[in-house]
């Protein structure tokens, strides 16, 4: 089976590998992995990107490369969301938007109210919103519903290199839901992106399982690697799991 690029809005991908820019050492650090990883989709903050100061983060960005997806990570309310995505796009960034209305500091799990609200008004006011949520089915749905591009259940809690802890879910939402699923947050290395891919997710969004690796750059082409094997083995269709042993040259066929 020939893989198809990821279509999200009018937008097309190829790869379905999208990286975050936060939490490097260094500006050239994060160019670096950035590189290595193979995106062409960029997460930027618009809360920490500086704007109009005399060094961004998007100078180190190359536009000409790589898309930008702006998102509203710190925002805890619906309100404070929607003004940052605004932001955005003011600013030139895209009108693309990573949407996050996360409903508690010491978890970082979203709000699903705030989400949702904020998700109607920004898809009314003709953002592409791809919407961070928690792996929870209806909810899931009811973005889905309201409009948003994309649907971004959280593999584990945001930062936390748990990888995909209730796969179930995950694969409830995919079956459910017709507009791109990628899973995001929690990934803490290469294997967690197979997980994701293999269970059939459309892309993996990632940030702290590179930029806090000790050493981002290798991290960055094992996500890559990790994200095209995970994609190729679910086009190619996994053998089924049995409890008895089946011998792969069984004497019949002597």
């Amino acid at each position: 089976m020939d893989d198809s690029k990821l279509k999200i809005g009018k937008y097309e991908f190829s790869s379905r590998l999208f990286v975050g820019t936060g939490k490097y050492e260094t500006m050239q650090l994060m160019a670096d992995a950035l590189d290595a990883s193979g995106t062409e989709v960029v997460t930027v903050a618009v809360r920490r990107a500086k704007l109009g100061t005399s060094e961004s983060l998007l100078d180190y960005i190359d536009k000409e490369r790589y898309t930008i997806l702006p998102n509203t990570a710190g925002c805890y309310t619906a309100d404070e969301a929607i003004r940052t995505a605004r932001l955005g796009r003011e600013a030139g960034l895209s009108d693309l938007v990573k949407l996050e209305v996360l409903g508690d500091k010491n978890t970082l799990l979203p709000d699903p109210i705030g989400t949702l609200e904020a998700t109607n008004v920004l898809v009314n006011e003709g953002f592409t919103v791809l919407v961070y949520t928690s792996d929870d089915p209806i909810i899931a749905k009811r973005l889905e519903d309201a409009g948003a591009a994309s649907v971004m259940p959280a593999g584990a809690p945001i930062g936390s290199g748990q990888g995909i802890l209730n796969k179930n879910n995950i694969r409830i939402i995919m079956e459910t839901l017709k507009v791109p699923i990628i899973v995001d947050a929690g990934v803490g290395t290469a294997s967690d992106v197979t997980v994701a891919m293999e269970l059939g997710s459309d892309g993996v969004l990632l940030n702290t399982g590179v930029a806090s690796a000790k050493y981002p750059i290798r991290m960055a082409k094992a996500m890559r690697l990790a994200c095209e094997s995970g994609r190729l083995a679910f086009l190619a269709g996994r053998i089924p799991k049995k409890l008895y042993a089946n011998a792969s040259s069984p004497e019949k066929d002597f």
